[in-house]
Order: structure tokens, then C-alpha cells, then sequence
């Protein structure tokens, strides 16, 4: 089975509704860095889900909960790292406010 490492998310601008982001095409994505910035001038959130084939994000597949982020930090979130995601299995982002926070996602897949 080949491994690819690669980008599954391009840099963009997380949205301010629940947002697939990116959707295992393969037999298995591993996620190897989650990163989000604050672009914006004021203290801004976002949420994480990994979500099931078949399944909608909610509080059972909620990974980070409305992550803090001040103006211009970054964050690699850990607790995202490592994490395997499974064909049809997907991330799903929230953001306090949209066009605030620019997230990238780099990890393996495998087919």
C-alpha cells in the first residue's frame, strides 16, 4: 500500500459555519500538522471535528472545543496529530468569526 505525504488542506480562511475541509479519498489519511493563525486584530475561536463517513459533526466527534486563538498566534494543535481518518471520513472547522483565522492540514494518505 503507498503512503503519500501531502497537503490536504491549502492555506485558506476557515468559515464561520460548520465547514468540511477536507475528505478522505483513500483507504486511510493520517494527520500529521493541523495549523490555524489568527489574521485578525481581536481574540477569535475555532472548533475542530473529525467526523465518520456517514456521520454529521456534533459534540460525539468534537476534538477541539472553540480553541482561543489572540491576535496573530498560531497553534499546531497536538491533539489533532496522529489522528486516522478512514475512506469518507472527514475534518469539519467552525470559526467565530469568519475571515479571521487561516488553517493548513499536511499528513499521509494511504492507499
Amino acid at each position: 500500500m503507498p503512503i503519500v505525504a501531502k497537503t490536504l488542506l491549502e492555506a485558506k480562511l476557515a468559515e464561520q459555519v460548520q465547514t468540511t475541509q477536507y475528505t478522505t479519498p483513500v483507504i486511510a489519511t493520517i494527520i500529521d500538522k493541523f495549523t490555524a493563525t489568527n489574521v485578525n486584530t481581536a481574540a477569535r475561536t475555532i472548533s475542530v471535528n473529525l467526523v465518520r463517513a456517514g456521520d454529521v459533526p456534533g459534540s460525539n466527534n468534537l476534538i477541539v472545543n472553540a480553541k482561543t486563538l489572540q491576535s496573530g498566534e498560531a497553534y499546531t494543535f497536538p491533539e489533532l496529530v496522529g489522528h486516522i481518518l478512514n475512506t469518507g471520513d472527514y475534518i469539519s472547522t467552525l470559526a467565530s468569526v469568519a475571515a479571521s483565522i487561516t488553517i493548513r492540514v499536511s499528513g499521509r494518505e494511504v492507499s
